[in-house]
């Protein structure tokens, strides 16, 4: 391999503003200057123009012209966002090409499977340089769903040399449409500081929830819930810090005005950068994740790695995680009901007693680990390595 041989690695999810509201791009990002620790990283990412950007030592990021809404929200059926996306496909594999032929390529690796894997593959049939795909949930339980795009998310599922999934549901259900082996590869994120304290043994206890506003993560859900909480409950309380954003903006800080109004004690604020987010963390007693849809959120590990116990709903991998690995408390639905009565519970039981589950649980999230695995499976085979010009 020479010197100047890399990957390009191709995504929907990358850092722009470093506000927080791109979490899924952080990870990308980490990946990104992780992956740069083996081989030089090419990223193919949105921007708000055709750029090139230099992001650190080994990682160089080359965008494509995207609205700031995201692709999965457009709407092929009207007539404007129906340009847009076109607008969007044309220039993320126009960018996918530019960014092959810069130097040589030896791998093309898509986050995510539509349209990340659809530009690296059309670019590897071109090329022939081998292409791999990371799917995401909405990659197999959202267009999965629709019959034309499911025969071409088998196309671009089938033609890749390895394909991850980031849930050990997920694994099964990409494996169920590609018909070929998928391996389970987490999504985790770097989380660089350490807890200076130990974890509580006693109340009050500080909870948080950090992500969108949105009714696939249960913000909704978490309202009600802490309308339910009795007097006894809230004395057992520190604060309740909620940070984020997203389409349910008024019902939150409706809800929110009306808990403060009852002499509750809940913070909110917009979305925090990655070190604001982890100082958040650090100080949090409980993290609170009332996803009505999920796989492993990142969140998830963020939590472990910050050495926090959770309180989750029991959807996607997150019963199990949690229950195994003995590291938060499970709600016995996706409901506002049983959220409260998983609250109720966490509050009447020490952090510190789990400790022990969390930190085996963080020991599984390794970005380290990823990388390298990543890594020397995308550099063990090379049937069709690219020299482009530099």
């Amino acid at each position: 391999m020479s010197e100047k041989s890399a990957i390009v690695l191709v995504t929907t999810s990358f850092p722009i503003s470093g506000d927080g509201s791109e979490a899924a791009g952080s990870f990308v990002s980490d990946l990104a200057e992780e992956l740069a620790n083996h081989l030089p990283v090419r990223v193919v990412a949105p921007g708000p123009q055709n750029a090139r950007e230099k992001w650190t030592n080994g990682v160089d990021v080359f965008r494509y012209a995207a609205p700031e809404k995201p692709l999965s929200t457009l709407k092929p059926w009207h007539p404007t966002d129906f340009v847009k996306i076109i607008r969007i496909l044309r220039s993320g594999k126009a960018a996918t090409r530019t960014a092959v032929e810069a130097g040589t390529t030896i791998h093309i690796f898509a986050l995510w499977a539509i349209p990340s894997g659809v530009w690296a593959r059309q670019l590897s049939r071109s090329t022939g340089i081998p292409y791999s795909v990371w799917t995401l949930g909405s990659d197999i339980w959202t267009l999965g769903r629709l019959p034309l795009v499911r025969q071409y998310l088998w196309r671009v599922l089938r033609g890749a040399q390895s394909l991850y999934s980031d849930g050990l549901q997920l694994v099964k259900d990409t494996r169920r449409i590609a018909k070929r082996e998928v391996e389970f590869l987490p999504s985790t994120r770097r989380i660089a500081s350490k807890r200076s304290a130990p974890l509580k043994g006693a109340p009050p206890y500080q909870l948080l929830f950090l992500g969108r506003w949105h009714p696939n993560k249960g913000i909704d859900l978490l309202i009600d819930a802490l309308y339910m909480l009795e007097n006894e409950d809230w004395r057992r309380i520190k604060s309740v810090e909620i940070y984020g954003g997203g389409p349910l903006d008024a019902l939150v800080k409706t809800g929110v005005r009306c808990l403060q109004a009852a002499g509750r004690p809940v913070n909110l604020g917009g979305f925090l950068d990655k070190s604001q987010a982890e100082r958040e963390m650090l100080y949090a007693d409980w993290i609170l994740i009332p996803s009505r849809i999920e796989s492993i959120p990142l969140i998830f590990s963020d939590a472990m790695k910050a050495s926090c116990p959770v309180v989750v709903t029991p959807v996607g991998d997150l019963r199990s995680l949690v229950t195994e690995g003995q590291c938060g408390k499970v709600s016995a639905g996706a409901s506002s009901f049983d959220f409260c009565s998983a609250l109720r519970q966490a509050l009447s039981t020490s952090p510190l007693s789990l400790e022990a589950g969390v930190v085996n649980m963080a020991a599984r999230f390794s970005l380290v680990q990823v990388a390298s695995k990543i890594a020397d499976r995308l550099t063990e085979v090379q049937p069709g390595s690219f020299q482009g010009h530099d």
